[in-house]
This record gives structure tokens, C-alpha cells and sequence, in this order.
């Protein structure tokens, strides 16, 4: 038996341990000790600090996955712009970039860093005398969202930084979070046991995993990070971003291996045609190489643009192509009836994936590019995943190509199909036995109703089967119903059934998003959940009181006061309502401000803030900023030159202040 005192330092010896192995193992790639060996440091560590909770520090390994959900991500502030890179495509490009460089610099050479331009999710991680105290997506470059728990879920992330030469007070490093390509196949692979739609691509599956608001389900994601660039430094001098990127792997943070040092812009352009020839070895995706002037006082001198540095440039890979026929063209009815014109293709191999169909995204498309059914065609992999038809081989036309309309009716239930923008719908609603799939099977998904069982697989069996002939039927589906289908026996018929009860009780915010209202997504779900409090007052709600709701814009408040209003939808919910669905209200504690309640709408320029600095500023204090002028606003902030909302405002009789009243009210006279 351990005395308090020998506990902890046996807890500070296993997490040095600990730490020494994921070290080794997910940023080296060298491990010493068995999985079993690791396994059992962590179980005495977890065991110890379950006995002692007094010693559990937030650097422990045990805290990777200690965050609860979250409601949404909160928005920071990143210690430095995270910026973007101007993009170049051919070596003349390149050199132009070199030329302009040293002139602005006043020299006759310069010597650059050259690494893989990683196509996942940029990040920004905050470390405060060597402990990960946040982490950030990049969002607009200047404000990101807090991922910080998610990011201590990824093994290569490190709690505590190794000590290096020296540990800076405050270290902000900018990274990318990415999937590897077997990893993301193998996702794929069981989304797809699981009746779940497969991900689009390894970038779309790190960027969804990372913004997962459970913890434990970004856990669960293989997710990797290579770090590339220190955003800000105090305590540590850094001259060049060669030194800075050996510091960074001192410091125990993953550092891709192919960057290189270039003594000049031939060396750079070297670089770039052995990743292309290296690129389709690699484990993950890369759509050029990044190349970087390496001393960082010339970063200061060169400066920025807009929002791209002049001391970068992205030197991109040609896009990948092949060539093969379009054998016909057929059309998909998705959840909300628009109709997705698709190419049926001679198969053939893209960077080793076999492509049969491509998209062709809608009509204007077709029309732009003159595609017909015959056509030889060049098909690339857009974000090296997704197959689209990049070019018409119009000269190799033999006058036996046909060319394609979206049909008048659609082709799953013979329904009206009508034009909307750039896009055809099928009128049909949940008629449209297409729709009705795809509506229940977005009903019943992990977001929404969570309803376990019920993948696209069972969805097809129960409306097939006449047993769902709209989403209210699952709620009187019972065991001897399903226990009649092929796929169910005793159990499987007993879990769907448990899941569909248990999906009675979800919460307003899924059961909103559930519904499947166009444009309004899991996060405007729990926006309108937790203005509106109840499903009845949502359904009353006019545009003018939607508007009046920060981050509701007139095409979503259009398109929820459009859904509600069709009889079909409001019956479906009422009889939902009487099978048992309750749709409950998460009840969230919220903190009084200075602005409690108040709503304000800003029109004209203001000196003093930022529109978007501003409407910050009145959500922190407990206000609301809305986008539109109606009743339900409380103050209209008038600036400079101010539009017609000012005008609005007037006709209605609010109350009109200018920025100093403003200023005033929120304490920065």
C-alpha cells in the first residue's frame, strides 16, 4: 500500500513514461513497449489518480477524452492571423514569386523551406509554459472555434511539451489535422455497415471528426497532426523556420519528415517534382508542397496581403485525370427533391480507384459544357475523391452522342418537376418514394434522432415493404411487423423498436434538424430550439421574427416559414405529437449580462468596432444582434452612411442610437 506521498510520485513517474511512449510511438514511429506494456502504465495510472483525485493535472494522459459535450463551439480569438496562401501552377509562376522576393528584400539569393502542402484542417494550439491550454480551428483567419478537448483526443497531440532547449512561456504553433487514407477507407467501410452515409473524402472526414461537439466521438476518429508553423513565441529565440521546425520536433510536436531546407528556388522547384512523382506512396493527401522564404526577419520585411503572406506561395500538383465515355446519363432524387444529374461511365482506374460515375452537378452544367451521353470525357478526382467531369473531348464526336435534359417528371414517383435558380425539384414530397428514403433515413441519422438500427439498408426494407409510407408510420411499427421482413430476427427486431421509443424522448434541437427544413443544419437546429423553446412557437413564427434571430439570414427564415406552412408537414407532426414524440427542452442555465435580452440591429460604418466586433461585444453581455430591422429589436446602432435599415427603423418607431450612446452602454466611453 502506497503513502499519499509515494503515490504521487509514482503518478508523476508513469505520466513521464507515458508521454516518453506516445512520444515514440505517434510522433517517431518507433515504439519500445508492447500495446499490452502501455495498456497496463495506464490502467496504474488511472487507477492511482481514481484513488488520489487530488493529483489529476489536465497535461495527464488520462484527460485526453474529460470533456463533456458541448452545446456548440465557443468562437476565440487566434494569438496571430492564421493566413492563407496564394496558389501557383507552373514553374514560371514560381519563379516570378522568386524574383519579386528578393527584389523587395534587396538581395541577390534566397534560401527556403519546402514541405507538403497537407490537404486536411488547419488548427491553431495554444501551450502555456509547456501545458495545451487551447486549441482553435483557423474559421476566417482571425477567429476560430475552440476545439481544445476534441484536439486532446489526437495521440500526437502532446498535453505537456518535451523539454527541448528550453520550454518557451507561451507557445502557439499552427497545425493540420488529418485522416490517413487507409484509415479513412476503413471508416468508410464500417459507415457503411452501419447504414450510414460514407464520408466524401480523408480532408471532409478530419474537418466533420474534429468538429464533433462530444469528445468521445472525435476519440474515436484515427486522426493525425503535423505541425509546420510557430504562429508566436515568448521566452525562446527563433531565426529561421528551419530552426523553428527542429524545435517544434524537440519539442515533442509531429513534424513531417520530407521537408526540406532549399539553398535556392531551383531547389524548391526540385522539391516539388519529387513529391508529384512521390505523392500517390504517401499515406495521406497532399495537393502540392508550400514554399516558405526561411529566414524570419525577411517574413517581417516582405509582410502580408490581404490575407496571404508574401514569404509563402503554394506550389499545386496538376489536377488528376483520365479519359473514358459516358454510357448514360440518370438522375438522383435527394432528401429535399432536388434532382443530381449523374454520368454512368466505362469504368475506369483514377489514382488507383475505380470510377463508374461521376457527378454533373446540375443542368447549367451540362448546358455550359455541352456534355452528351456518347462523349468521351476527361474524369478527374475533385479533392482527389470526389469523380466529376473536368473536360468534353468534343473533337473525338462521331454524331451518335445524344444530348440530356432533366426530365419534366420525375423518374421515381412521375411527379411535377420544377426549376428553382440553377436547380430542379421533384414536387413529389414524401410521395416521392425517393424522398421518403432519404427523409427517414436523415430522420433516424446519429445528428438527428439518433435512432440505432435504422442505416439506409432497413429504411429501404420498410418502405419497400409498405410498412413506412411516411416518417409518423415508425412510431407504430411493431416487433411481429419487422419480425415478418428479411434482415430482422428477435433481437434486431427488439433493438429498432427500443431505438425508435427511445428517439420519443430527443431532445427540441435534434428533432428540429431531424425534420430536414432546408438550410438549417444540426447547429441552426439548436439556434432555434433554444430562442423559440418549443416546437408550436417555431411553427408560428413569421420571417420578420426569424430574422430578428443573430445568425438566421432571410433565405433560412424563408425556408422554415415555407415548411411549416404546407398542411402535409404540420399533420405529420401533430400525428407524431399524438404517437408519443415529445420533443423535449434542454434547459440551460444562462449568465445575466449588461444587455440581457436586449436586441440590436447596426447599421453604417462604425469607427470605434468592427461590425462583426460589435455583435460580438453585445452577445458577450447577454444581448442579441439581429440582422434585420423588426418589433422585436430593441436599439438600432446608426453609423456612417447607414442603409435602409435606418429608414426602416424610423417607420417603426424604435429606439435609434448612435455609436457614443452605444459605447456608453457597454462600458467603453
Amino acid at each position: 500500500m502506497l503513502s499519499k506521498e509515494e503515490a504521487k510520485k509514482r503518478i508523476e513517474e508513469l505520466r513521464k513514461l507515458i508521454r516518453h511512449h506516445d512520444y515514440l510511438y505517434y510522433v517517431l514511429n518507433k515504439p519500445e513497449i508492447s500495446d499490452a506494456e502501455y495498456d497496463k502504465l495506464m490502467l496504474e495510472l488511472k487507477e492511482l489518480e481514481e484513488k488520489y483525485p487530488e493529483f489529476i493535472t489536465p497535461d495527464s494522459p488520462t484527460q485526453r477524452v474529460g470533456g463533456f459535450p458541448a452545446e456548440e463551439f465557443k468562437t476565440v480569438t487566434h494569438t496571430k492571423p492564421m493566413l492563407s496562401l496564394d496558389s501557383a501552377f507552373t514553374e514560371e509562376d514560381i519563379r516570378r514569386f522568386d524574383e519579386r522576393v528578393k527584389r523587395e528584400l534587396g538581395v541577390e539569393s534566397v534560401e527556403y523551406v519546402a514541405e507538403p502542402k497537407l490537404d486536411g484542417l488547419s488548427v491553431e494550439l495554444v501551450y502555456e509554459n509547456g501545458v495545451f491550454v487551447r486549441g482553435s480551428t483557423r474559421g476566417d483567419g482571425v477567429n476560430g472555434e475552440d476545439v481544445t478537448e476534441n484536439l486532446k483526443t489526437i495521440r500526437a497531440v502532446p498535453l505537456r511539451l518535451r523539454e527541448g532547449r528550453g520550454v518557451p512561456s507561451l507557445l502557439a504553433v499552427r497545425g493540420e489535422v488529418i485522416m490517413h487514407i487507409d484509415d479513412f477507407e476503413e471508416l468508410n467501410k464500417q459507415l457503411i455497415e452501419r447504414g450510414e452515409e460514407p464520408l466524401a473524402n480523408p480532408r471532409n472526414a478530419a474537418a466533420g471528426s474534429l468538429r464533433r461537439l462530444d469528445p468521445r466521438e472525435t476519440a474515436e476518429r484515427p486522426l493525425d497532426i503535423f505541425f509546420y508553423e510557430i504562429l508566436n513565441i515568448e521566452g525562446v529565440e527563433v531565426d529561421t523556420q528551419w530552426d523553428a521546425l527542429n524545435l517544434l520536433r524537440e519539442w515533442g510536436l509531429k513534424v513531417n519528415r520530407l521537408i526540406e531546407k532549399c539553398s535556392s528556388i531551383d531547389d524548391a522547384i526540385r522539391y516539388h517534382g519529387k513529391m508529384a512523382e512521390k505523392r500517390e506512396k504517401l499515406s495521406y493527401e497532399i495537393d502540392g508542397v508550400v514554399i516558405k522564404v526561411d529566414r524570419l526577419e525577411y517574413h517581417e520585411k516582405l509582410g502580408i496581403k490581404a490575407r496571404s503572406p508574401r514569404w509563402a506561395i503554394a506550389y499545386k500538383f496538376p489536377p488528376r485525370e483520365e479519359e473514358t465515355e459516358i454510357v448514360d446519363i440518370v438522375v438522383q432524387v435527394g432528401r429535399t427533391g432536388a434532382l443530381t444529374p449523374v454520368a454512368l461511365l466505362k469504368p475506369v482506374d483514377v489514382t488507383g480507384v475505380t470510377v463508374s460515375r461521376a457527378t454533373l452537378h446540375n443542368q447549367d452544367f451540362i448546358d455550359q459544357m455541352d456534355v452528351r451521353i456518347g462523349d468521351k470525357v476527361k474524369v478527374a478526382r475533385a479533392g482527389d475523391v470526389i469523380p466529376e467531369v473536368v473536360k468534353v473531348l468534343k473533337e473525338k464526336r462521331t454524331g451518335k452522342e445524344k444530348k440530356f435534359h432533366i426530365p419534366s417528371r420525375c423518374p421515381v414517383c412521375g411527379s411535377k418537376v420544377v426549376k428553382e435558380g440553377a436547380f430542379y425539384r421533384c414536387t413529389g414530397g414524401l410521395a416521392c418514394i425517393a424522398q421518403l428514403k432519404r427523409s427517414i433515413a436523415h430522420y433516424a441519422s446519429k445528428g438527428a434522432m439518433d435512432i440505432e438500427g435504422l442505416g439506409r439498408k432497413n429504411v429501404d426494407l420498410l418502405v419497400d415493404s409498405g410498412l413506412v409510407r411516411r416518417l409518423s408510420d415508425l412510431y407504430t411499427l411493431k416487433k411481429e411487423d419487422l419480425l415478418s421482413l428479411p434482415r430482422f430476427a428477435e433481437k434486431s427486431a427488439e433493438n429498432l423498436i427500443e431505438g425508435i421509443e427511445k428517439s420519443k424522448n430527443q431532445n427540441l434541437a435534434r428533432f428540429i434538424y431531424a425534420l430536414g427544413i432546408p438550410n438549417v443544419g444540426e447547429h441552426m437546429a439548436r439556434v432555434l430550439a433554444e430562442h423559440f423553446k418549443s416546437l408550436d412557437n417555431l411553427m408560428k413564427a413569421s420571417v420578420e421574427d426569424l430574422t430578428s434571430i443573430h445568425e438566421v439570414g432571410p433565405e433560412t427564415a424563408e425556408s422554415i416559414v415555407s415548411f411549416f406552412r404546407e398542411k402535409t408537414n404540420r399533420d405529420e407532426i401533430e400525428r407524431m405529437k399524438k404517437l408519443g414524440v415529445r420533443a423535449t427542452v434542454e434547459r440551460v442555465e444562462k449568465k445575466k449580462g449588461l444587455l440581457d435580452g436586449k436586441v440590436f440591429v447596426f447599421t453604417g460604418a462604425l469607427k470605434s468596432f468592427s461590425r462583426e466586433e460589435a455583435k460580438s461585444l453585445v452577445e458577450e453581455l447577454g444581448g442579441r444582434a439581429a440582422s434585420s430591422v423588426s418589433r422585436n429589436v430593441d436599439f438600432v446602432v446608426v453609423g456612417e452612411n447607414p442603409g435602409s435599415k435606418y429608414d426602416k427603423a424610423k417607420k417603426l418607431g424604435l429606439k435609434i442610437i448612435d455609436e457614443e450612446e452605444f459605447k456608453k452602454m457597454v462600458g467603453r466611453s
